[in-house]
Parts: structure tokens; C-alpha cells; sequence
């Protein structure tokens, strides 16, 4: 090329992704993979009820389903989400205030994109890859964030966001995601009425990360972002690849609050909203689904008994790894994510796991040849000693050791014991080098 076309990632990686290709090799040398790395639920083996395929295979004979869709979004669909928010008497909105993409990710990457580049966003920390890349690529810098404390249960810092906040002019919003990936934390209702004071008092605007919003278990209890906006500008961010599930049909839609009060937010949205239709319109099929299915007899119930699901391994994952030494865990609450944290100074670069297959066993040694951070060294290490694939925490932008589990598998027992068996190689990997 005349000059260097690519722009610079500063290294950036989407880990949850990449370590797959590693985790494929194994293929190579025998070893049966168990995939711990990623949210999808299909692919764990959730089997998609008849109703619900039924209810699509209807709308696969409407003409209308293999047309276009308007910009914004199919004109039915908005009006019924609009009406979910309205009923529950908090905020008004309407179906002008919903614009819908192919899926999050793609909402995610032309909100961060609509912002003037010296614009910020703070996240939590750690925070999910999505957003962070998002932020990252928009600023060209790393991202500003507030801390999420393992040792108080993952509850947010928020004398630590408003510290920053304040200190740095740049920040113009908030991005909170609610339950929590990769923690699996439930924001109490107390704690985002916080979060919007330190909004207002400060001039920004509210993202906030809803896919899970609905998938809340163990007792645990939150509210939606409409519920205490209040005049605050805000965005939720929604979607079914997490709820149906159905990750395959790129469907998510963001839900605009207050923009009538700002008019900087305003210019914002609308670019927002220039951005979409440069792509003409989103999924039409999903989008037709949405009024039909969730206000379906079964739905309910559908839902309700796959988060019980959710609740007993978050519980089996949770009684099993409070008590190895090393590592501090939280009991998931939302989501189905379960972040473990390795306590300080416990991991060096002299550790290992046993690895039976020389080849294999040279493979994984290069790979951590390099260097990587010590919980990267860490997974990989696991990957190769028992075909167990999880994601390190350092790749969701944070200082902290750890890494990320999924609750998904559908076979309990196997479940189980493969958190025996990273429990098991967590105290023979540190204990390695003593």
C-alpha cells in the first residue's frame, strides 16, 4: 500500500472470542473442549421451546417479514416496548424514542462512534469487552472507569466515580450495566438512585447495559433505568439474544429518555440516528417476534425456569469455590457470569499445571513464552491441563487477577464437576511453585 491503512488497536483483543482459536487446536492433540468462554446459551444446549419456534415459522409466512423495516424500527414493535415502559407509571416515552439495531454490539459501537472524540464515557471496572473496545476506538485512549470491589460483593465505588467525575471535565456520561458482565452483580435500587444524583449535579447523561435486566435470581431485586431517570438524559440499552435467547438474530434496540430537556443530547441522538440510516433499517424477522412472544401464555414460565437454572449453579459454583484458598468469589446474582478473583501476590510466573502430551504441553508453553498477564498465563495453562475454557478478568480492562466462568451448562453434574476440577487446578497451579 502507498502507506499504512490500518489504524492502530493498541493491542486491543476481544479475549472471549480469541482464546477460541487456541481452544480449537486442542482438537488437534485429542481433547474435548469445555467451552466456558462465551454468553451463548443456545450453544451450551438451551433448547428453544416449540411455542416459540412455532410463533416465528407464523410470521415466516407475512410477506412483510422479508422486507424492509423502517430506520428506526418496525412501527408495531416500538409502540409495544413503549408501552412496557409506560406502564410502569416512572417516565413517558414513545415509539420515537426506540431505535432499534442489528443487535447490542451494533447500537453499542454507533453510540460510542456518534460522540465528539475529546467526549468520554466512564464504565465500571472491569467492564465488558463490547463497550470497552467501543470506548477505546472512539477516544483513542484508554478508557476512564470507576471500580467495581470484589471484597464488597462487587458493589460499585461511587465515591470513586464521583471523585473522577469531577476531576475529569471530559467524562460526559455514565455507562452502568445492570446485571453486571462479567460480575454477575444486581445494581439495588438504592445505589442507581445514587449514580443519576452524581448526573445531574454533574451535567451528564445515563447509559445503561439492560440485556440482563430480566434474568435477576437469589433473592435479589433491581429497577429499571426508566424507573429512576427521572430528568436525568439516559439511554437503555436492550435486546433477546440473552432473554429468548436468540444471540443469532442481531436484534437489540436502545430506549431514549429525556431528550427533549437537553438539547446537546438531542444533537447527540440524532447523530445516533443519522448513523442507522445509512444502513437503511435492522432485522425485520426478530423484530416482529418481540409483541408476539413475550406477551405469549408460556413466556413466563419459559423464563422463570431458566433462571431457576441460573440460581442453582450460581450457588454450586459459589459453595464450591468459597472455600479454595487463593481466590475471593462472589455469589451471582443476575446475569449468568461468575467472576473469580485471584487474591494479591498469589500468582507468579514460575507456575505451571501438568500437561500430558509433550506436543501439547510445548504449544502452551510458547503461548506464555511471551509476555502475558498472569492470569492469561494462568487460563491457558488450564486450557491445556483439562480442556476447560475460560476467560481471563484482565481482558475486561481491569488490574485485577482472575477470570470469568458462564452458568449455562445444562448438565448440572457436569457442571459441577468441572468447577471441582478449576478448583482443584487453582490450588495445584499456585501451590506449583513452592
Amino acid at each position: 500500500m502507498r502507506f499504512d491503512i490500518a489504524r492502530r488497536d493498541d493491542g486491543l483483543t476481544y479475549e472471549i472470542r480469541n482464546i477460541v482459536g487456541v481452544a480449537n487446536k486442542l482438537s488437534n492433540y485429542g481433547i474435548e473442549v469445555t467451552w466456558e468462554n462465551i454468553g451463548d446459551p443456545v450453544q451450551k444446549g438451551e433448547k428453544i421451546p416449540e411455542w416459540m419456534k412455532e410463533g416465528l415459522t407464523d410470521i415466516l409466512q407475512e410477506d412483510l417479514s422479508y422486507a424492509y423495516s423502517p430506520t428506526k424500527g418496525i412501527v408495531e414493535t416500538r409502540e409495544f416496548l413503549a408501552d412496557q415502559v409506560n406502564k410502569r407509571g416512572k417516565i413517558k416515552i414513545d415509539s420515537e424514542d426506540i431505535i432499534f439495531f442489528n443487535g447490542l454490539g451494533d447500537a453499542i459501537a454507533r453510540t460510542y462512534s456518534s460522540m465528539r472524540s475529546d467526549a468520554r464515557i466512564i464504565m465500571p471496572e472491569p467492564t465488558y469487552s463490547t463497550h470497552l473496545l467501543a470506548e477505546v476506538l472512539h477516544a483513542s485512549f484508554p478508557p476512564n472507569t470507576y471500580k467495581m470491589d470484589p471484597y464488597n460483593n462487587w458493589c460499585p465505588d461511587i465515591k470513586d466515580l464521583e471523585d473522577k467525575v469531577k476531576k475529569h471535565k471530559t467524562i460526559v456520561g455514565i455507562l452502568i450495566i445492570n446485571p453486571d458482565n462479567p460480575t454477575g452483580f444486581v445494581y439495588p435500587e438504592e445505589i442507581l438512585r445514587k449514580i443519576v444524583k452524581i448526573a445531574r449535579e454533574y451535567e451528564l447523561f445515563i447509559v445503561c447495559d439492560e440485556i440482563y435486566n430480566n434474568i435477576v435470581y437469589n433473592g435479589e431485586k433491581t429497577v429499571p433505568l426508566s424507573d429512576i431517570i427521572e430528568d436525568v438524559p439516559g439511554i437503555s440499552m436492550k435486546g433477546i439474544s440473552k432473554e429468548f435467547p436468540w444471540p443469532g438474530s442481531r436484534c437489540g434496540w436502545i430506549e431514549v429518555y429525556n431528550a427533549d430537556k437537553d438539547e446537546g443530547f438531542k444533537r447527540f441522538i440524532n447523530t445516533i440516528l443519522n448513523q442507522k440510516m445509512s444502513e437503511v433499517c435492522s432485522t425485520t424477522l426478530p423484530q416482529l417476534a418481540i409483541p408476539r412472544l413475550i406477551p405469549h401464555p408460556e413466556y413466563e414460565k419459559y423464563l422463570k425456569d431458566r433462571i431457576n437454572q441460573y440460581e442453582r449453579l450460581s450457588n454450586i459454583a459459589y459453595n464450591i469455590f468459597k472455600d479454595v484458598p487463593y481466590i475471593v468469589v462472589n455469589r451471582t446474582n443476575g446475569a449468568f457470569y461468575m467472576s473469580v478473583v485471584f487474591k494479591d501476590s498469589v500468582l507468579n510466573n514460575g507456575q505451571t499445571l501438568p500437561i500430558e502430551q509433550n506436543d501439547l504441553k510445548q504449544y502452551i508453553e510458547e503461548i506464555v513464552s511471551v509476555k502475558i498477564e498472569p492470569d492469561k498465563r494462568f487460563v491457558y495453562y488450564l486450557l491445556g491441563s483439562t480442556g476447560i475454557c475460560v476467560v481471563p478478568l484482565t481482558s475486561f480492562f481491569t488490574s485485577l487477577l482472575g477470570f470469568r466462568i458462564t452458568l449455562l451448562e445444562k448438565n448440572e453434574d457436569k457442571f459441577e464437576l468441572t468447577i471441582k476440577r478449576i478448583a482443584e487446578k487453582i490450588v495445584e497451579y499456585v501451590e506449583s511453585s513452592k
